[in-house]
Formats: C-alpha cells, structure tokens, sequence
C-alpha cells in the first residue's frame, strides 16, 4: 500500500493480493472525540490514536480509534484483535470471534478477516504467501520469540516456508533495548547463533536486537524474504507510542489482510 497520510506508516508488500498497513499515534483524521474536551485531556498522555483498550485509556475513544481504520480497509473486512500476553499461542482465525482471543500469533486464508497486532516496543511481524491466499500476524516481544513464536507460527501454515514473504514493523532499536542475562541466555538456549544479537554494556547487561532476532529465526525457517522498516519507537517520540519510554501509553498496531 502506498503510504495514506502521516498517522500510516508505509508498508511496501511485495504481493499485489495483500493489504498492509502500520499505524503511529498520530491521528488519521478527524474524529468526534476531538472536540469532547474533557476526553481529551484525560487522556492526553495516551496521544491522539491509541488501538489499545487495555492501557487505561477512555474506551470510547479507543473504540472510534478502531473504528477509523475500517475507512482503509477493503469493505466488508472486519478486524480480529487479540489479547496478547507475551506467549507462544499462535490461533488459526476462520471467523471473527466476538469472545477475547488470547494468543500472540494470527493466521487467517480469509478474505474477510483482517488480522491486527498490538505494540509498543515489541516487534510486529507480518508474513504472507506468494499467491496472497494466507497471511499471518505475530507479537514479536522477547518472551514470545524466545518461546519460538516464529517456528510455531510457520508450522501452522499451509504455505512452504521458502515462498512466505516477512515484514517486520517499528520497534525498539538496541541501543534502547536493555536487558539481564537471563534474556540473552533464553535465547541462545533457543539458538547459539543468536549471541551475535547482543552487545555486552559495562554493568553485566546487555542491548538487545529484536530485528536482528527474528530475521536470524525467520531464516533459520527458509523464510529468506524478510524486509524491515527500521524505525525506532523509543528514540521517535513524536511518531511512535513505547512503553519502555513512557510505561503508561497507548498501543499501535500492525495490520494485513487479503482484500
């Protein structure tokens, strides 16, 4: 998709059947809750487009937040959310589900179906077949990947690995992404490869690559075609919700979808 205004960010798909799309906490447009000015500042801290109703933020608000992005999506499509909690559940969506999904990973071969991740900080990817006929959503946080979302996420779908394109959305950088030994260990448990993907600092922790991590797990898999969009949301305050930044804030989210 080319990019729709300064609250999308541009996600250039390398499949035409495939609609991407990333939002920042800028608004797209004008909305009602604009002028509710008692909304507005109570919930100023969460900026003007949080996707997130579990972060404290007003629920009307949010929910017409939700509501906008319907006006960029096919007609018709509706919008799977999921309650993520930083594990390795990885739900295959044939119909939207109006209970809560609890799950870090999304896959759908329906057109009508738009699967959505949450974040902010943690790595949205989002991954497609050559033909366009199923696509998949993943919370890329540490925990998740450490537990080998990716490699479920794969084995899940009919798709042979080597013909799945990847798209991997704003994130914290390392230089932002401090974390314990614990976290380098659970990794390099995972893969030993992956010690290339932490810097050692002067205090016994260590800067974490996110990026690096799931491109390195993604082809470990035979997933070769993996693009990044590089952007950091801890250093790109005015663009990017991050909770490491700001502890409370809003949430962004990484969309795709079959038109």
């Amino acid at each position: 998709m080319s990019c729709i205004n300064s609250a999308f960010e541009k996600v250039s798909w390398p499949v035409q059947h495939v609609l991407a799309m990333q939002t920042t906490c800028l608004t797209p447009k004008e909305t009602s809750h604009q002028t509710d000015k008692k909304i507005e500042l109570e919930t100023l801290q969460y900026g003007a487009f949080n996707l997130g109703l579990h972060v404290g933020d007003c629920q009307i608000k949010v929910n017409e937040n939700r509501f906008t992005l319907y006006d960029y999506l096919p007609a018709g499509a509706k919008i799977q959310w999921l309650e993520q909690v930083h594990g390795s559940q990885v739900l295959v969506v044939e119909q939207i589900s109006k209970q809560t999904l609890q799950a870090d990973a999304s896959i759908t071969r329906n057109k009508s179906i738009a699967l959505a991740i949450m974040t902010a900080d943690c790595l949205p990817i989002l991954l497609s077949n050559e033909a366009g006929t199923e696509i998949a959503a993943i919370h890329g946080g540490w925990r998740p990947l450490a537990a080998d979302i990716i490699a479920k996420t794969l084995s899940e779908m009919h798709t042979d690995n080597k013909q799945i394109f990847a798209w991997l959305g704003p994130c914290i950088s390392q230089q932002y992404f401090e974390v314990g030994p614990e976290v380098m260990k659970s990794f390099i448990k995972l893969e030993a490869s992956l010690l290339s993907c932490f810097e050692k600092t002067s205090d016994d922790k260590y800067h974490a690559d996110l990026v690096a991590i799931a491109t390195s797990l993604l082809n470990k898999q035979g997933v070769m075609s993996v693009s990044s969009l590089n952007k950091c949301t801890f250093k790109e305050k005015e663009k990017y919700y991050s909770y490491r930044r700001d502890q409370q804030t809003g949430r962004m989210a990484s969309i795709i979808c079959i038109p």
